[in-house]
């Protein structure tokens, strides 16, 4: 099955035709990143109008690279939430638009579950992820520990109670005077400082939620007093992906271990960060359950938003996921 999917619920405008969940037929992504880095952050309204100034030329050439008509396309797959509102009726009304004119199946895709399902992308079947699943997802708006028995029954054991992961490394960049976006910035500046230089403080909360907020006030104070000029921007920077990282990797284990679930799946922009990977296999070394665990993460390529992802999601779990239109054809009323 090729299915057309995509993705633009916040700063990347991206198409990509997937066959069966899987392999990649073509993808192209319009990044804004350069638009939203003089501001150090996403401006809705200027995010719309870029996805809206892309967004047919990107649909027609994906197809057109693919050397395929849309009559080889047996579905089109949108995000339809969570993301800005602005940016996701973008590829809505197109995804409609094309769904309608052509009379293609399309279905809406929760932008959460389609990072779940990039884990499979440009894997052999024999590698796609087995249900059930431990699954740690971390990206720029949320931050989650989810028991995944099937892509329809999905329970969250623990998120966020203020910022995400990915928020915070932002935040931090920018206190940094570090380029948006902050997250891969602040890993690369880490390899060469000392993450035991700084203490900073791990929020007391919930087993399996999370709190930055407070990490994050911790590194303004110290910036404040020691002054930006006078301090290791390499240790500060090395010592908060620590406390983030740790966190985050602690409390995945955990959970594994509290639902005896030792496969363990990562998703999401933050799922990049090869510090978070190396401390989850530490972890589970730590607790000599290291033969017990197998560890899944997804392609560098694909942690961030992308339409491919959104693509083997429409194709492995097209039912709708309680946010939006569902699944619908000519027939069916718009």
């Amino acid at each position: 099955m090729l299915v057309l999917g995509i993705e633009s619920s916040c700063d990347e405008t991206s198409v990509a035709i997937v066959e069966d969940g899987h392999r990649v037929i073509n993808e192209l992504t319009h990044s804004q990143v350069a638009t939203h880095q003089v501001y150090g952050g996403v401006v809705p309204e200027i995010a719309a109008r870029e996805h809206a100034l892309h967004i047919d030329h990107l649909i027609w050439t994906c197809l057109e690279n693919a050397n395929l008509k849309w009559s080889d396309i047996n579905r089109i797959a949108v995000v339809n939430g969570p993301g800005l509102v602005s940016s996701l009726l973008v590829g809505i009304n197109a995804a409609k638009t094309l769904s309608w004119a052509l009379n293609i199946e399309l279905v809406s895709i929760n932008h959460l579950k389609a990072h779940i399902c990039a884990n499979n992308l440009s894997k052999s079947p024999s590698d796609f992820l087995q249900e059930s699943f431990t699954c740690l997802l971390a990206s720029g708006g949320h931050t989650q520990i989810l028991q995944v028995n099937d892509y329809q029954n999905m329970q969250i054991l623990g998120q966020t109670i203020d910022d995400s992961a990915g928020e915070a490394f932002d935040k931090v960049a920018r206190m940094l005077n570090l380029p948006y976006p902050g997250g891969p910035h602040i890993e690369n500046l880490a390899k060469t400082g000392n993450k035991k230089a700084f203490n900073l403080p791990r929020a007391k909360v919930g087993e399996f939620e999370f709190s930055f907020s407070g990490l994050k006030t911790a590194v303004l104070r110290l910036i404040e007093k020691i002054g930006l000029a006078n301090l290791n921007k390499a240790d500060l920077a090395a010592s908060f992906q620590e406390a983030v990282c740790h966190e985050l990797a602690d409390k995945l284990i955990k959970a594994a271990l509290k639902n005896n679930c030792f496969n363990i799946v990562i998703a999401g922009g933050v799922s990049a960060n090869q510090r978070l990977r190396e401390l989850i296999s530490e972890k589970a070394n730590e607790l000599n359950i290291q033969q017990k665990v197998k560890i899944q993460a997804p392609l560098l390529n694909y942690c961030t938003d992308n339409g491919a992802m959104v693509a083997a999601a429409g194709y492995l779990c097209p039912e709708n996921f309680g946010l939006g239109f569902g699944v619908y054809s000519r027939s069916k009323k718009l």
